[in-house]
C-alpha cells in the first residue's frame, strides 16, 4: 500500500515567518525611501532602508526555502496507542489539597 502525501502549504511555519518578515521589510524599506532618514541618529546610515532590505531578503529566503523543500505530510497517521508501562496520572484526594 502506497502512502499518499501532500505538502503543509500555508501551514508551514516557514511561510508564516517569511511573510511576516517580508511585510516588516516592505514597511521599513518604504520608511527608508520616503520618510526622513534621520541619519544624524545613526551615524550617516539610513537604518530603516538597510534593515528593510535585509528583512525582505531573509523573508523571501524563507518563502523560497518552503517552496523548494516543502514538508511532506502523510494522509494517514496511525493512532497512538497508550503505553501500558507508563504510570497512570495520580488522583487527587477528595476534599483536600
Amino acid at each position: 500500500m502506497t502512502e499518499t502525501k501532500h505538502t503543509a502549504g500555508a501551514f508551514d511555519i516557514r511561510n508564516i515567518i517569511g511573510l511576516l518578515l517580508a511585510i516588516y521589510g516592505v514597511i521599513l524599506t518604504g520608511m527608508g525611501l520616503f520618510a526622513d532618514p534621520e541619519t544624524e541618529k545613526t551615524g550617516g546610515v539610513n537604518a530603516n532602508l538597510w534593515a528593510g532590505l535585509a528583512l525582505l531578503v531573509v523573508g523571501l529566503g524563507f518563502i523560497a526555502w518552503a517552496r523548494l523543500r516543502p514538508i511532506k505530510v502523510p494522509e494517514h497517521v496511525e493512532p497512538v496507542t497508550d503505553d501500558p508501562t507508563r504510570p497512570a496520572p495520580k488522583k487527587r484526594p477528595r476534599g483536600g489539597h
